[in-house]
């Protein structure tokens, strides 16, 4: 199966485009070198995808037919990562759940009132 195909089918990009587009930048690894999108993966292969801050290593266990659940990914992948990088991309995650500005998006319910009581 092809490299943006199984990427893509696994969910770990939400479309297949891409993950074309994080090949070609050469976030995907495969043995120390940058995957190719048209690379045919095989049963026991294992790839390395760099995020922002933090790296996640795959095994491939088997081939779907088609993109898959997010309960059968399981089946046909297996997430080999160190607890060093799991434990930084926990930490990246929370500091960004904490950092929210004021004032982006929509306005609270609060806002609102708050809003309306100044008019």
């Amino acid at each position: 199966m092809r490299a943006d195909s199984f990427l893509w089918a696994m969910r770990l990009y939400k479309t297949r485009s891409i993950a074309v587009d994080a090949i070609k930048l050469g976030r995907v690894v495969m043995e120390g070198q940058p995957m190719k999108a048209s690379r045919a993966l095989r049963v026991g292969d294992a790839f390395e995808i760099r995020f922002t801050g933090y790296k996640r290593t795959f095994l491939v266990l088997d081939f779907p037919k088609s993109r898959v659940g997010a309960a059968l990914v399981e089946n046909f992948l297996k997430e080999n990562t160190p607890m060093e990088e799991v434990e930084k991309r926990e930490r990246i995650q929370l500091a960004l759940k904490h950092q929210r500005n004021q004032g982006l998006g929509r306005p609270t319910k609060r806002d609102r009132r708050d809003l309306d009581d100044w008019i």
